[in-house]
């Protein structure tokens, strides 16, 4: 059974086309039948609705208060119909909007974009970076990527992305005496992420390890940037290390990662599942993280730290 009852869409056509004309013979002319019928379609509208919708007189058409109401409401209706069959005809789709956790935005994202471009040159994006959670809400874009537990929430769909795991990393300057004694080397604090260093260092079995005091930086970007200048050791996302670590700016500092129950996931609500524009970037954003460069897997980084 149909969800909307809607009148008849032949007496919505020729209503809109004469209340926009004020005639019904250039209500014709436009679409092409005669008058007789324009005139027949409109008043089994209003004879449907059980209103009237113009008042005739001698020198044209005169839009009721009901016309008026209906009349805007068929024109946005039609107008968007069209546009949405012209797309489909010319297989354009329409611009994204996309909030990104700033972090990774740049060392994933980024980097892939031109790839995006490459594959699917019709479809665009804006972006909008934050490392503010709340600035990551779907209902304030077509989807987001954040960082989510992933338990499934009605009206939201949530795809993972990578998982999030912690390891420490440094300058590779720092690791030519040996491994490290974290209770004597600085510590880098990322003030977003105050815990990851008590949490990594009670999940990798050390003690006794003041973590107080040592530089703090606004984002675990920045607290990265100041680890490859050499200030010290930095907590790093695992998944989000490739191109750190490619560049040669920092090393894995010590061989175990600390997993969590949280993802990068990208979401949106659940009526814009069947988005052209959303689902393409959804599929190759998806495809390229299980291509990944070794995908996001530290093995040999380890070893050679």
């Amino acid at each position: 059974m149909a969800w909307r009852k809607l009148p008849s869409l032949h007496g919505v056509r020729a209503f809109e086309a004469a209340a926009r004309h004020l005639s019904i013979t250039h209500a014709a002319d436009e679409l092409a039948v005669t008058p007789g019928a324009v005139s027949r379609h409109v008043r089994g509208l209003e004879a449907e609705l059980g209103e009237r919708l113009f008042v005739r007189h001698a020198a044209g058409l005169t839009l009721t208060a009901a016309g008026a109401a209906l009349a805007e409401a068929a024109r946005d209706g039609l107008d968007r119909i069209s546009d949405a069959a012209s797309g489909v005809r010319l297989r354009r789709f329409r611009r994204l909007s996309i909030g990104v956790y700033g972090f990774f935005a740049s060392r994933l994202l980024l980097p892939l974009w031109p790839d995006l471009a490459r594959r699917h040159p019709d479809l665009a994006v804006d972006l909008h970076t934050s490392l503010n959670p709340l600035d990551l809400l779907p209902g304030r874009y077509d989807a987001v990527i954040a960082v989510s537990d992933a338990v499934p929430r009605p009206g939201l769909v949530s795809r993972r992305l990578v998982p999030i795991s912690a390891v420490p990393v440094c300058a590779p300057g720092w690791l030519e005496q040996g491994p490290p004694d974290f209770a004597a080397v600085p510590l880098l604090h990322s003030r977003a992420r105050p815990e990851d260093w008590p949490r990594w260092l009670s999940h990798a079995g050390f003690r006794n390890v003041d973590v107080q005091g040592g530089s703090s930086f606004e984002s675990i970007g920045m607290a990265m940037d100041a680890a490859a200048a050499g200030l010290g050791f930095a907590i790093a996302i695992e998944a989000l290390l490739a191109p750190d670590l490619a560049g040669g700016q920092v090393v894995v500092a010590h061989p175990v990662a600390r997993p969590t129950r949280r993802h990068f996931v990208l979401q949106h609500e659940a009526r814009l599942t069947g988005d052209p524009a959303l689902a393409t970037f959804s599929a190759w954003l998806q495809d390229r993280i299980a291509e990944g460069p070794g995908s996001y897997r530290l093995d040999q980084a380890r070893a050679a730290g």
